[in-house]
């Protein structure tokens, strides 16, 4: 207990922690991005062909995918802090290297950021379920949903946020100014984070009566605490039980069929635009930005939505799934594209569809809700790899359908579909949702 702790007011110091977790997570969507955009000005003896570039996105994908487990273990046993910090500052050192690799000759520099991209894949594994843990500690029930929703958003706010930056910054420097940029500007973010990400009963700025209000409604407030006993849950055992729980299981696949959807928007959406709409180039970076804009909207919106169902009495399970449902329901109208006779019409299917995929983006808040005590970091570590493989199937489906049938049809349609499984996952699937209380004794 921190001593002379103010008990006549409470403070709000967990608005300031998901602010951070916000600014971090939109950090970490620049850094995934940012090769997109300097690949364009890269030096031409670097051959940066489509299957050449692939290969350096695939290294950071699939890093990210198999360093999930891990890093959900890692946070589990030495706690948020620590390993948020740390990683951090690998990625950031990661992009300073990636700059400094353009000097090498071109088969050398290719080889060096392949490496690199693996190696940040892998340091920023921790940042999604660290989110979910922290959230989980600093946040009663009744307010997850919203903390849950802020850093969420960042998927959706990270590209207009960063790409005017990246841009300005190739043009006027060059293309290794923009991981010049993100190694300095994280460097900033690991001081921020080591110096405001505490345990909440360690916390030097906050008071009493806002530890009591958290624990209260609900909040974790002793999974990051100096005195808690932590165990080891990277393990098969560990896994082997979270997946033995049917509600658990039903997230997992929910989470899946949502990212699906993202990775429709990340991959093929400007394509479609292109070549099924034939817009132009410039037209397609405005109107790929439209969808991605409702998108951070609705997750913003669904996330207070389904805190102020909590707040009225209803049970967490409707509060939860409703948003969900409901938003994954309104995602499907993407097939309605495939009957859109303008572009106009077409952008707006599309825009209803991404704005319902972000009222129905609460899996982190569900595991925040559902997660064992001292397992929150594996627990959202596994939803979170689960999720992550749709990066990996997506394109590879899509991209099959496109080329057998000629046509984007069948591709709206997959996606439509893939909205329908995810409203199945968590309807009779999870069923009630509830937190989970066991040990790997039991």
């Amino acid at each position: 207990m921190i001593n002379d702790r103010q008990t006549e007011r409470q403070t709000r110091v967990r608005y300031l922690i998901i602010a951070i977790l916000f600014v971090v997570s939109c950090f970490s969507f620049a850094d995934r991005s940012v090769l997109s955009q300097a690949v364009s000005v890269m030096p031409k003896e670097m051959d940066l062909t489509a299957q050449r570039m692939s290969y350096l996105l695939f290294a950071f994908g699939w890093a990210y995918a198999l360093g999930q487990l891990p890093a959900g273990g890692l946070l589990d046993r030495f706690g948020s802090k620590r390993v948020y910090g740390i990683a951090i500052i690998g990625w950031s050192v990661c992009a300073f290297l990636t700059a400094f690799a353009g000097y090498f000759a071109a088969s050398v520099a290719f080889t060096a950021i392949f490496v690199l991209r693996v190696l940040s894949g892998l340091f920023q594994s921790p940042v999604f379920p660290g989110n979910g843990r922290i959230v989980a500690s600093w946040f009663p029930t009744s307010e997850r949903g919203r903390a849950s929703a802020i850093f969420n958003s960042s998927q959706y706010f990270a590209l207009p946020i960063f790409a005017p930056i990246f841009g300005w910054l190739i043009h006027t420097s060059g293309w290794r100014s923009c991981f010049w940029f993100l190694a300095a500007l994280g460097l900033v973010l690991a001081v921020v984070s080591f110096t405001n990400i505490f345990g909440v009963k360690e916390h030097p700025s906050i008071s009493q009566s806002e530890i009591e209000a958290i624990e209260r409604g609900g909040g974790l407030v002793n999974t990051d605490s100096a005195a808690s006993a932590r165990k080891n849950t990277l393990t098969w055992a560990t896994v082997k039980k979270l997946m033995s729980y049917r509600m658990l299981v039903g997230v997992y696949i929910g989470q899946y069929c949502i990212t699906t959807l993202t990775w429709f928007f990340l991959t093929w959406f400007p394509l479609y635009l292109s070549q099924a709409r034939h817009m132009s180039v410039l037209k397609v970076g405005f109107a790929a930005a439209v969808p991605g804009l409702c998108g951070g909207i609705g997750g913003i919106l669904g996330g207070i939505f389904s805190d102020r169902l909590l707040r009225r009495g209803h049970s967490l399970s409707f509060a939860r799934k409703l948003p969900i449902m409901a938003g994954m329901a309104l995602s499907m109208t993407i097939i309605a594209c495939n009957y859109a006779s303008s572009q106009s019409l077409m952008l707006l299917f599309m825009s209803i569809s991404f704005f319902g995929k972000g009222i129905g983006a609460l899996g982190w808040t569900v595991i925040s809700d559902t997660s064992p005590k001292g397992m929150v970091g594996m627990n959202g570590a596994l939803f979170n790899l689960f999720g992550n493989m749709a990066g990996i199937t997506t394109p590879l489906i899509i991209g099959y359908i496109v080329e057998k049938t000629h046509s984007y049809n069948g591709a709206l349609i997959f996606v439509g579909l893939i909205a329908f499984c995810a409203i199945v996952s968590y309807g009779p699937i999870v069923g009630e949702i509830k937190r989970l209380d066991f040990s790997l004794q039991d």
